[in-house]
């Protein structure tokens, strides 16, 4: 009968894989089993940065609103006085020699001054290089010598219960290390970002690790930690991170451009229920439908046509129209992909050219209540705004959009352009009337 000694340790043998004991000791100085992450992280910590942000904001007693108290204190209360704000995030050197740090967007968005500090003790000032507000990205440049870097890895070799770990800095505590597994990927439609591709994790994330490092054990940087669902206002276990592949993505464009330079393929898409299954005569669910081509777009070159299904895109299986969103998205302009379709029962094979974009792509979280979930572009003929696609279960699908519709008016005010739909929708917050083109009818959508 086995002891329990000799369970113990094929336990071991069973959890930690040949890779985690690379970088793990099997033994301690009088022969014992001792696990432990502290060789990797002794190698990926002085890699992973705390970020304290300031900014200058103007601040006025709220009894300076008050006719009386303004008369009663005089005119020289009336000026708003400067207040300056601090918050704290994580971020990840990837490149020693140029300083290179990568962090989320939104733990830099607004600062007029940005300190990144080493576990060492070193403080230094970081240069914004750009940033990449619809996937979460932002570059920071910092000039120091000595410096330690993460290696990035290919985040599509993650799966499903791997180990990872989690390094920040939780609500300014300064570097913390969690551990836990892969609980999911390829997680979309959670409406926290435009392009959502997230790693979900166990390993707990808290306010403050925003922008750091999920790393596997060997010490490569698998996904930037960004966000939690936290119904209590804690950590729930629920965790997302941005995967290393998107996120190089965005860190080439910023190094090489500035800025973010997507290509799109010009296609309205949405996903294949089973209701459009039967209908298309497909066996299966999987599939993303595409309802409208772009006249002269990267699609309508390639010979993609409407009523194609959409089942692989660069060899990938394609389940979504978010996550076939996402895989265009991660593609430079130029770039040449190859697209598997189901057309009239027949399996196709079309390859394509990634095409510029043809006008401002915006998610709308955060641009009016109604409106969060619904993924819009700038349209030329018929001028107006396009919505390209919706997340299942948002608020814009809840009002009644869908994907194909294009703007043409908000509260009777013609619009043109994202920049005009962004200045019609500002002034009114309890209700939007919209008036759309849906296929050969318009059509007046009440929003409230």
């Amino acid at each position: 009968m086995p002891t329990a000694k000799s369970v113990l340790a094929l336990l071991c043998l069973l959890v930690f894989s040949a890779p985690a004991m690379a970088v793990w000791p099997l033994q301690d100085g009088d022969g014992r089993q001792l696990p432990s992450l502290a060789p990797m992280l002794e190698k990926v910590n002085p890699a992973v940065v705390n970020i304290a942000t300031f900014a200058n904001q103007q601040a006025m007693n709220p009894l300076m609103n008050d006719p009386f108290f303004r008369h009663f204190f005089g005119p020289g209360q009336r000026s708003p006085q400067m207040r300056r704000s601090q918050s704290a995030g994580s971020g990840v050197i990837v490149d020693a020699d140029e300083g290179t740090v990568i962090t989320n967007f939104h733990v830099i968005d607004g600062a007029d001054e940005i300190k990144v500090s080493l576990n060492d003790g070193r403080t230094f000032d970081a240069k914004l290089v750009g940033s990449d507000p619809d996937v979460d990205i932002a570059i920071l440049d910092i000039d120091g010598d000595n410096l330690s870097e993460v290696k990035i890895a290919d985040s599509d070799s993650t799966r499903v219960g791997d180990f990872v770990v989690a390094i920040g800095n939780p609500f300014g505590l300064g570097q913390t290390v969690t551990t836990g597994v892969v609980s999911a990927i390829g997680r979309t439609g959670l409406g926290i970002e435009g392009y959502e591709n997230f790693i979900q994790t166990d390993a707990s994330i808290n306010p403050g690790n925003s922008g750091g490092a999920l790393v596997n054990l060997n010490g490569e940087l698998v996904g930037i930690n960004t966000a939690i669902i936290a119904p209590a206002g804690g950590n729930v276990g629920i965790g997302f991170a941005i995967p290393t592949n998107m996120a190089r993505h965005s860190l080439e464009q910023i190094l090489e451009h500035g800025e973010v330079k997507r290509g799109q393929l010009g296609v309205i898409i949405q996903d294949l229920t089973p209701e459009l299954a039967q209908a298309f005569d497909l066996d299966g669910t999987q599939g993303v439908v595409i309802s409208e081509v772009q006249e002269d777009s990267a699609a309508d070159k390639a010979g993609l046509q409407q009523g194609d299904v959409i089942i692989e895109f660069d060899g990938k299986p394609m389940r979504s129209a978010a996550q076939l969103r996402n895989a265009v998205g991660v593609h430079k302009v130029g770039d040449k992909v190859r697209i598997k379709v189901v057309r009239d029962g027949d399996e196709k094979i079309i390859k394509a050219r990634i095409g510029e974009s043809q006008g401002n792509v915006l998610a709308s979280g955060g641009l009016h209540k109604f409106l969060d979930g619904a993924h819009l572009v700038d349209n030329k003929q018929p001028s107006g705004v396009l919505v390209q696609t919706i997340d299942p279960g948002s608020a814009a699908q809840m009002s009644g959009l869908r994907a194909g519709d294009i703007i043409t008016s908000v509260n009777k005010q013609r619009i043109e352009s994202l920049k005009e739909l962004k200045g019609a929708v500002s002034k009114s917050r309890d209700q939007l009337l919209l008036r759309v083109i849906r296929g050969n009818a318009a059509l007046y959508l009440v929003l409230k």
